[in-house]
């Protein structure tokens, strides 16, 4: 992993010691002599010639494929391909269809790549072109949304990033789309539902085909605020049982995964099992707070993963909602420190949180790799490489008491967002929508930057410090 993303974009070779077969030729710049570049191209152009046969894909006549900037780019590709090959990579483990989810690995060294070279191009071809990148993480979200059916129900959990209800409840109403949430944390709760929405249908002699009702299972982990974590290896078995002992063409279920705030060196949801996993390019995979980008990757594990992989496709190139080639090129160096950046923040965050845990003023502390949260035992086992990620949230108990903390920081950044080198707070109610309202009033969200920890600790300490005296002064504005 910290080899691919060290190497984003570059050639370097047939890959083999990387762990896998040819990674470095599925996400690389071809190689065409000893000399080549070491920063990924850049191609700006929105057209390409067209040989005099008319035919943009022959070879024989310079065609190379390309057409049109929107239907395909060559920087946005290499960043797909790279995409593509982060969410499966196996650390020198062949993942297998039906044997994903932990039950089964078929591995293979070194001696076994070579063996079977000439044999193998229908395994790369399973795992090529599977991600797509989007001019935004809500544009991703809504890729997603329209490759369903449009009898879809959405199941959420009760903690998630509020703009993707409000788009559901704004732009998704006329497609008769519903939606409901419970806590996912509790996998019962997702149980109930799905026997719940198979036993609603299941006399529906309309529920068919192109017409068959469809059941969108959201995970968000963590959850963006309060960090809650859902095992998702747990609610995608559940879901392939469901699947395994209904007709198919009656019911149709998928589910998706928001690993925003655990990038691919952290966790890796299609290897879990689930169908497809998202992510805002905007925030960890780019880095710098400087990159506007979404990214969608569906499986090519399991059966839905696969049926959705053209729908998405087409979603991108036909609606034209495409990742600029800038920003692909952007994401595209971000990607060459995540890993480092990731474990920085995320050893950061949790000492902040501890610190913030045993703090007299703080009420509540949301970071799951504190032993004392309530998913703890899930996350330890979910997230990777001991990094619980850089985002923590903790409570004060008022939002006027959490405005004043948030209003005396000075090295910590008062910003929406998050993921990049600079520590930023947020007050999230206050920019919640009032009808969709997330947050608890006294919740602070931190994305953990790269500075120092004894500054940051500090930077926090003061502020408390300032935001009790402030309450001191005016007592009447503890109560909001």
């Amino acid at each position: 992993m910290d080899t691919l993303l060290s190497h984003a974009g570059l050639k370097t070779g047939k890959g083999r010691n990387h762990g896998t077969k040819d990674q470095g030729d599925a996400i690389n710049v071809p190689l065409h002599s000893m000399n080549e570049p070491l920063c990924p191209p850049l191609h700006l152009e929105t057209t390409y010639t067209r040989p005099p046969s008319g035919d943009y894909f022959n070879p024989q006549d310079g065609g190379n494929g390309w057409i049109y900037s929107r239907i395909g780019n060559p920087t946005r590709k290499l960043l797909e391909d790279c995409m593509s090959q982060l969410e499966i990579n196996t650390h020198g483990t062949k993942v297998m269809e039906g044997n994903i989810m932990g039950t089964t690995t078929c591995a293979k060294n070194d001696e076994d790549w070579s063996k079977d070279d000439d044999d193998d191009d229908d395994d790369d071809d399973a795992t090529s072109g599977i991600t797509c990148a989007f001019s935004s993480g809500m544009a991703a979200v809504a890729a997603v949304l329209l490759a369903l059916p449009q009898r879809l129900h959405v199941l959420l959990p009760n903690d998630i990033y509020h703009g993707v209800p409000t788009q559901l409840k704004t732009m998704f109403v006329q497609r008769n789309l519903t939606y409901s949430t419970i806590d996912m944390t509790n996998i019962d709760n997702v149980q109930d539902e799905i026997r719940q929405f198979m036993e609603k249908y299941k006399d529906d002699e309309t529920a068919v085909h192109d017409n068959r009702p469809h059941l969108l299972v959201w995970m968000e982990s963590p959850s963006n605020p309060q960090c809650k974590v859902v095992d998702i290896k747990a609610t995608c078995g559940h879901v392939s049982k469901y699947r395994e002992e209904n007709d198919p063409m009656k019911y149709g279920i998928t589910t998706v995964v928001d690993s925003t705030w655990a990038p691919p060196p952290i966790t890796q949801p299609l290897l879990l099992g689930a169908d497809v996993v998202l992510h805002s390019g905007t925030k960890y995979l780019g880095g710098h707070s400087d990159v506007l980008l979404g990214i969608v990757t569906v499986s090519p594990f399991t059966v839905q993963g696969k049926a959705l992989k053209s729908s998405i496709r087409a979603i991108q190139t036909t609606l034209g909602a495409t990742a600029s080639p800038f920003d692909c090129w952007l994401t595209l160096r971000g990607l060459r420190t995540l890993h480092l950046r990731i474990e920085r923040q995320s050893k950061t965050a949790m000492q902040l949180a501890s610190y913030l845990a045993s703090h007299e003023l703080v009420d509540r502390v949301h970071y799951p790799g504190l032993g004392a949260h309530p998913q703890h035992h899930v996350a330890s086992r979910q997230m990777q490489g001991g990094c619980y990620g850089g985002m923590l949230s903790f409570e004060m108990k008022s939002e006027a008491m959490a405005m004043a903390v948030a209003g005396a920081v000075s090295t910590i950044q008062r910003a929406t967002s998050l993921g990049g080198t600079e520590t930023l707070i947020e007050h999230r109610a206050s920019i919640e929508p009032e009808d969709g309202r997330v947050s608890p009033k006294g919740l602070l969200r931190v994305s953990v930057g790269l500075e120092d920890f004894q500054d940051l600790k500090e930077d926090l300490r003061q502020a408390i410090h300032i935001a009790q005296k402030v309450m001191e002064v005016n007592p009447l504005q503890e109560d909001k």
